[in-house]
């Protein structure tokens, strides 16, 4: 007789490194939520990570002080990651620290609750520039900078297929970051830079989660039996910089639980 199927929660512990000890990475939007995830779990792998962040510089120091003790560090860099002369100000700033960069993680993205009948142009523009211009402005020089093996991973979300009420501005800007990912997955490949996409469901955020009663039927509808955290997504990332992702190339991994599964 077959057992019965019971939940399993995570093992404790520390995840074993993925990466290779050593790593340059730059998160953006990295002082909170998932992109704090993201540079607290490169930094476990021994990565030094530039948490850009654009605002709150109590959140990107609280940030660096939860990952002290970590194997990697941490280098905290405030500034508009859509402009281009910022994000070329930084780069230069790697490669005179570091003379190259690794990983790329473009995690940085705003919310501005707006329906398609009724539209704010300017803000929906500002999350399209938000989600698109980094890599736009950054892919010849990251061409340059990533030597063989360099990884650049976009974050989405489930708004980038499917029609969720308010969020025309992030579901479009989310859906064209999906499509630049693809034509530079093909045109970095000859570098060895493989260019990804993870995209989740709304993530449980604690007690900032968004719309407990909408989160609480989301979780139920979960096959794993719960909301996505940020460190799950956070995990998903990193086994994409691994040396043993190189094949994986152009896609949009969807790190939901299951939940995307169900009609």
């Amino acid at each position: 007789m077959n057992a019965p199927l019971t939940h399993h929660s995570p093992r404790p512990g520390r995840h074993p490194g993925l990466l290779p000890p050593g790593r340059i990475a730059l998160v953006t939007g990295a002082s909170r939520g998932l992109g704090r995830a993201v540079a607290h779990r490169l930094r476990t792998d021994g990565c030094h990570v530039y948490l850009n962040y654009a605002h709150d510089d109590a959140a990107a120091a609280d940030a660096v002080e939860a990952a002290a003790g970590l194997p990697g560090s941490t280098t905290p860099v405030k500034g508009d990651i859509r402009s281009a002369d910022f994000l070329d100000g930084l780069l230069d700033r790697i490669r005179d620290d570091h003379g190259q960069l690794d990983i790329l993680v473009h995690n940085a993205a705003t919310m501005h609750p707006m329906l398609p009948v009724a539209p704010e142009v300017a803000p929906l523009f500002d999350e399209i520039a938000l989600a698109l211009n980094p890599l736009l402005h950054g892919a010849a020089t990251v061409a340059k900078l990533m030597p063989e093996g360099g990884r650049v991973v976009a974050v989405s979300g489930n708004g980038a297929f499917e029609v969720i009420p308010h969020y025309l501005a992030t579901g479009v800007a989310k859906a064209a970051l999906e499509n630049l990912v693809r034509y530079l997955a093909v045109d970095l490949a000859p570098f060895g830079i493989t260019v990804n996409a993870v995209s989740t469901h709304l993530l449980d955020k604690g007690e900032h989660t968004s719309n407990p009663a909408i989160a609480g039927l989301l979780a139920s509808r979960t096959p794993n039996g719960r909301l996505t955290r940020p460190e799950d997504v956070a995990d998903v990332i990193a086994l994409l910089c691994a040396p043993e992702a190189a094949w994986i190339q152009g896609q949009v991994v969807v790190a939901d639980g299951g939940l995307g599964l169900r009609a």
